[in-house]
């Protein structure tokens, strides 16, 4: 399987079915595979396409979600095929435009629109606090989002110091989870006495999530949900883009969790009435709306949080070894010297 499922490209050759695109466009490609014909296609949700995967309805591009493996390759590569390509692909208006902007205009593909749908699910909008679990490149894409829609007060939480550094240098409110002290006792020292939760939150993080305070290093999938209900007010939302699979065969805790099932404090929140979306981002809902954003300058503070470096397709290993370890940077490969070449 070839990995990679965010991609931006120049189209190099069309398939007889192409009617609206031509050679030597620069298109951004949605993660989600999607038909365009299907009644949750038709409604915007190509998150779950009903004709692209045998086995669920989900696609996507070079990765094997929980089993669900549907077989579209992924574009870590030289060349890639885009199925349905007047549907899928987004096009920049004006490649010159486009190729000065690259780096951030790369995101549209899977993390900003994931960012920014987590917070349009948890209903922010101007002067709503937030808080965003994980400092990784979603939720850094997340808080540049929060910031878009307006809110006022952005806290973001990780485990990574360097992470938080980064959040912290751009602007935005820190959380440090592998501290002992409580998430709603730092969110109450960021806010002020009495004010222990937020407006809204949205978990980056997925099942790779870690307890608070602890420092065993083992996994506890449930533990930025239980928090999220924790420290979301009561009538508030909680949008989860992070990754839950129905199976976590290496899972290091409990055979719960080795089969994708979450110990989740419901009963405890259910009180709070909460509003909880669970699942992919629907890309081309967003990734329109935020391209335009990009080219008029209305997210002049993208890049400075995200830190994307472009590498060469033959330094990818050693890039997923450093990003592994924990770097803060965003690794965009870059396999023809495109972004060079345009520079």
């Amino acid at each position: 399987m070839v990995l990679g499922h965010e991609m931006t490209g120049e189209i190099i050759e069309l398939g007889r079915d192409v009617h609206f695109l031509k050679k030597g466009d620069i298109v951004s490609v949605p993660f989600n595979v999607s038909c365009g014909r299907c009644r949750n296609c038709k409604e915007r949700h190509t998150d779950v396409c009903m004709n692209v995967n045998d086995k669920v309805d989900c696609g996507a591009y070079g990765f094997n979600l929980g089993g669900w493996q549907d077989g579209w390759q992924g574009g870590q590569a030289d060349y890639m095929m885009v199925p349905y390509a007047d549907w899928n692909l987004l096009k920049f208006p004006d490649s010159a435009q486009a190729m000065a902007k690259i780096r951030d205009l790369t995101l549209l593909s899977d993390i900003l629109p994931t960012g920014y749908h987590g917070y349009i699910e948890a209903g922010v909008r101007t002067g709503s606090t937030v808080y965003i679990a994980g400092a990784g490149p979603v939720g850094r894409c997340a808080a540049a989002s929060a910031r878009l829609l307006g809110a006022s007060c952005i806290i973001v939480a990780d485990r990574n110091k360097e992470r938080l550094a980064l959040v912290k240098k751009a602007g935005y409110q820190v959380v440090d989870t592998s501290k002992k002290t409580l998430v709603a006792d730092q969110i109450e020292a960021i806010l002020g006495h009495g004010h222990r939760e937020v407006d809204a939150g949205v978990d980056c993080v997925g099942l790779e999530a870690h307890g608070n305070g602890e420092e065993d290093g083992h996994e506890h999938s449930e533990s930025v949900i239980n928090t999220l209900f924790e420290v979301v007010r009561a009538g508030g939302a909680m949008g989860i883009p992070g990754i839950y699979t129905d199976a976590d065969p290496l899972a290091p805790k409990t055979d719960m969790a080795k089969k994708g099932e979450l110990p989740l404090a419901f009963s405890k929140a259910w009180i709070k009435s909460p509003k909880l979306t669970g699942g992919q981002a629907p890309i081309m809902k967003y990734n329109r709306d935020l391209m335009m954003a990009i080219l008029w300058d209305r997210m002049p503070y993208l890049g400075e949080v995200v830190n994307t470096e472009i590498i060469a397709l033959e330094d990818a290993p050693k890039a997923y070894e450093t990003f592994s370890n924990g770097s803060p940077k965003q690794f965009v490969i870059d396999p023809h010297g495109s972004v060079k070449k345009a520079a």
